[in-house]
């Protein structure tokens, strides 16, 4: 089993801008190589945004302000 650095964490958490313990636990089961990592994760996520895609935003608030060239939702 390869070590597992915190450098190795860092590039692939850059790469895919998921969560560190997410990234952690792809490189240990991909036993180190970034690529399969990278691929695990892609998986992982696409499952949980599948999983998220039926919910609709019923309810909430928008706000917008403009003062004079200058607007802010």
């Amino acid at each position: 089993m390869a070590e597992i650095t915190a450098k190795m964490v860092a590039d692939l958490r850059a790469a895919t801008g998921l969560g560190m313990m997410e990234c952690k636990k792809a490189l240990v089961e991909a036993e180190g190589n970034f690529d399969k990592a990278e691929e695990i994760l892609r998986i992982k996520s696409g499952a949980k945004a599948g999983k998220l895609a039926g919910r609709t935003a019923a309810e909430g608030v928008l706000a917008y302000a403009i003062n004079g060239n200058v607007g802010a939702l």
